[in-house]
């Protein structure tokens, strides 16, 4: 199953450029050192849509969502919310920003306060940003959104440690629309769950994305969950893009060797074909992101790598909706049929 169309307007209603994030790793002699968790990362996320940004553990997925959401400070770019920037606003553009840009974590256990009930929880930001005049209006909300995402009304006078992990994260998830935001970042919202819960949880994502119009961002390692919930896809490999396009267009001709090494390894759904399909194993170890190789950070686990790979790697544009960061990606395309 994949994500039904979505309607979209001609500016983006988020906007990232030339986004990076580095924190402090101590120094080497007079020399401060940084790990360089995001460098120069763009992409826009339409309306009414689903970004998906997969890679592996320490590519920078997180990250980049806790930047957007102000979790943590980015050393330099641009992030524009309908054509504003979150990271310079200040004030009470701030505040009407942070209202406008929800998350939900992977662990719902520890993203929610054991001592707060439930109806507290979801009803805290709506106490934050001032929402509805009345205790009782305020109560009313709870209780529309704890039926929005499939829980009953009694839930809110229970505790988290009362609810099951698929519960959680509903509770989660109602928090995160109280406010009535225009994005909601996603950060491995499902891969702490059962599988079955799993596919529960993203049925109500994207039901409450028909009927709420909401936009997502949504985080992942897993790239057969994000195939089914995103219309674009965004691939990442320690802090940097190697990959970005529509969801079919990714999925069906991978470009980049490392997204090929990503798609192979997703298990196919006839056995026959499972049994006979070719895996690609990266050799090598995953480099140190306070020192990372120049030019194509992948190049010292590809293999179809060349000398000129440590140089600058510009964008390749397959098409108008398809771009990876490779010199070779004709090599890589070479006798590659569609998965």
């Amino acid at each position: 199953m994949t994500p039904d169309d979505a309607s979209t307007t001609d500016r983006p209603l988020l906007s990232v450029r030339d986004l990076s994030v580095r924190f402090p790793a101590g120094r080497e002699g007079r020399v401060r050192r940084w790990v360089h968790a995001v460098e120069g990362v763009g992409f826009d996320v339409e309306r009414g849509r689903t970004l998906g940004l997969v890679g592996e553990s320490g590519s920078g997925k997180s990250t980049i969502g806790n930047a957007l959401t102000g979790l943590v400070r980015a050393t330099s770019g641009t992030v524009h919310l309908d054509g504003t920037d979150v990271l310079t606003a200040r004030g009470r553009a701030a505040r009407e920003l942070r209202r406008r840009i929800a998350m939900v974590f992977q662990d719902p256990y520890a993203s929610l306060d054991p001592r707060r009930s439930i109806g507290a929880t979801i009803r805290e930001p709506l106490d934050v940003h001032r929402l509805l005049a009345s205790r009782a209006q305020r109560a009313a909300r709870v209780a529309e959104l704890l039926d929005l995402v499939g829980l009953p009304a009694q839930a809110a006078q229970r505790y988290p440690h009362e609810l099951s992990g698929g519960q959680r994260q509903r509770v989660s998830i109602a928090r995160a629309l109280a406010a009535d935001p225009d994005l909601i970042v996603l950060d491995e919202a499902t891969a702490s769950l059962d599988v079955s819960v799993q596919a529960q949880i993203m049925n109500l994502l994207r039901r409450l994305q028909r009927e709420l119009g909401l936009t997502y961002l949504f985080i992942s390692h897993d790239l057969a969950a994000v195939e089914h919930m995103s219309h674009r896809v965004v691939v990442m490999y320690l802090g940097r893009l190697m990959e970005q396009g529509e969801r079919s267009g990714l999925y069906e001709r991978p470009a980049h060797p490392y997204t090929q090494a990503l798609m192979s390894a997703i298990p196919a759904d006839d056995p026959a074909v499972e049994r006979t399909r070719e895996r690609i194993l990266l050799s090598g170890e995953l480099p140190s992101p306070v020192d990372p190789p120049s030019g194509c950070v992948f190049r010292t686990r590809c293999p179809l790598a060349i000398d000129a790979c440590a140089d600058h790697v510009p964008p390749v544009h397959l098409d108008v909706d398809h771009t990876a960061w490779c010199l070779r990606t004709d090599a890589a395309l070479a006798g590659r049929a569609p998965r």
